[in-house]
């Protein structure tokens, strides 16, 4: 848990449906927007979407999924079972990527995914995936360090 609660505190980038932060007080629709993608069919599109960027990320890293209890913790879980609990069961998840030393979360109802301390190849890898699920992957303005997204 140490490991999590320290990449919590790191830089952070956000998958989302929008391609950059929308300044507050910003002219738009921002909520009625908000409020369409958080209902159905809309949200669960976003969700299999989601799935489908977790899915490929787990062809090229080892993903351990944390969970509250011992049988929601696994190495690499059936691609069908993390399906189910980003899809169906809409759960809080948590994505560690030991490899890289990064971490994956997603709230149950957020229209994002949070990357914390994600290496550059690991986000050239998510930005592309990202893209060809129709997302963004970009950092936040409050984000503690500014970086340039790398070019592939």
């Amino acid at each position: 848990m140490n490991t999590i609660e320290e990449l919590l505190e790191k830089p952070y980038w956000v998958i989302d449906f929008l391609p950059r932060q929308v300044p507050s007080g910003s002219a738009g629709n921002f909520f009625a927007v908000e409020r369409y993608y958080l209902k159905e069919p809309q949200q669960s599109a976003l969700r299999r979407a989601f799935a489908e960027i977790l899915l490929k990320t787990g062809c090229y890293y080892d993903l351990r999924v944390c969970g509250p209890e011992a049988e929601d913790r696994q190495i690499n879980p059936a691609p069908e079972r993390l399906a189910a609990r980003i899809t169906e069961n809409r759960e809080d998840l948590c994505v560690l990527l030991e490899a890289e030393n990064a971490l994956i979360t997603l709230n149950r109802d957020d229209l994002y995914m949070t990357v914390y301390n994600p290496s550059e190849p690991l986000l050239k890898l998510l930005d592309r995936l990202a893209a060809a699920s129709g997302l963004f992957l970009r950092q936040p303005l409050q984000a503690p360090e500014k970086q340039e997204l790398p070019r592939a």
